[in-house]
């Protein structure tokens, strides 16, 4: 089966600081824009910033436990290839990324092994990226 991309569209409080942290820190090409929204190319997907107020999960973020860690919910991300997962994870240690959870392996040795790490960005938007060991456990149980 072929993916089709997805188009997710987020509110920022700050669109500068959001598109600095989305395009410079990522890397990620930008698109189409306006004084209110911007549109990024995010691994294969659309995503779009929309100048927003804040509201109540940008505030403070709910948790759910996950394998020994609290995670943000809600929260987006993309599931990559295992080298591009540790490529974007080197780069964001090198530029001093502070993370929600580090970068890392959860559920070692069972089924839907993987590599996740997750990060809020600069208006509270929590983001997880991940990889599999076996992409085919995607949606194992």
């Amino acid at each position: 089966m072929q993916l089709s991309p997805f188009h997710l569209a987020i509110p920022v409080y700050d669109l500068a600081a959001a598109r600095s942290f989305y395009g410079e820190v990522f890397g990620l090409e930008e698109g189409r824009s306006s004084e209110h929204w911007v549109d990024f190319n995010f691994f294969g997907h659309q995503l779009v910033i929309h100048l927003a107020p804040k509201n109540a999960s940008q505030e403070a973020a709910h948790t759910n436990a996950v394998d020994g860690h609290n995670v943000p919910v809600p929260h987006f991300g993309v599931v990559l290839g295992m080298k591009e997962w540790e490529v974007l994870a080197e780069r964001l240690q090198s530029l001093g990324t502070q993370f929600v959870i580090e970068p890392g392996i959860r559920f070692q040795g069972l089924v839907g092994e993987q590599a996740t790490m997750f990060l809020f960005d600069p208006c509270g938007n929590a983001l997880e990226f991940k990889a599999f060991k076996d992409i085919s456990q995607l949606f194992a149980k």
